[in-house]
């Protein structure tokens, strides 16, 4: 029978695929748009498509190989404030921060594939406890879904561009 939606996939499978799908949506909304464009703070706390996906890229670093993995990647201090990872730097592009996403996400997709949803990260969260596989996917899926919904209304201010 088939499953266009996925709706009798097992748990992980539903997890990871709607984690993709969201992931596939952020790289949609940066499609087109010049580095103008892109990097055109939207919002009165500094928000723009390109450094959404850039603290996206970041989020999926710091939870699947910082925190999950340790792994121990290169992370900005942001101390009580995350607004350093929306920062758009001088040699930012388009091309050079969507490449960054897309191998985090990668990373985060092959870190996640050698371990079950059960498996706990080897260092605790800020909130001093470690969290699960399953606990990740899902933050990352409400994370990332949240996101996307920021950059739908970005990309329509922006171009009248809607849709996933």
């Amino acid at each position: 029978m088939e499953d266009p939606l996925g709706v009798r996939r097992d748990e992980r499978a539903t997890l990871e695929g709607a984690l993709d799908w969201y992931r596939a949506i952020v790289e949609h909304k940066l499609e087109d748009l010049s580095l103008d464009q892109a990097s055109d703070v939207q919002t009165p706390t500094g928000l723009s498509v390109l450094g959404v996906v850039k603290h996206l890229a970041l989020v999926e670093r710091s939870w699947f190989r910082d925190v999950f993995a340790a792994e121990v990647p290169e992370v900005l201090d942001v101390a009580d404030d995350n607004s350093a990872d929306f920062v758009i730097d001088p040699d930012d592009t388009v091309t050079s921060v969507l490449g960054f996403y897309r191998d985090e996400a990668e990373r985060s997709r092959e870190i996640a594939r050698g371990f079950s949803l059960d498996d706990v990260s080897v260092r605790s969260t800020y909130f001093e406890e470690r969290v699960s596989l399953r606990w990740i996917l899902v933050h990352m899926l409400e994370e990332t879904a949240r996101h996307a919904g920021h950059l739908d209304l970005m990309r329509e201010r922006l171009d009248g561009r809607t849709g996933d």
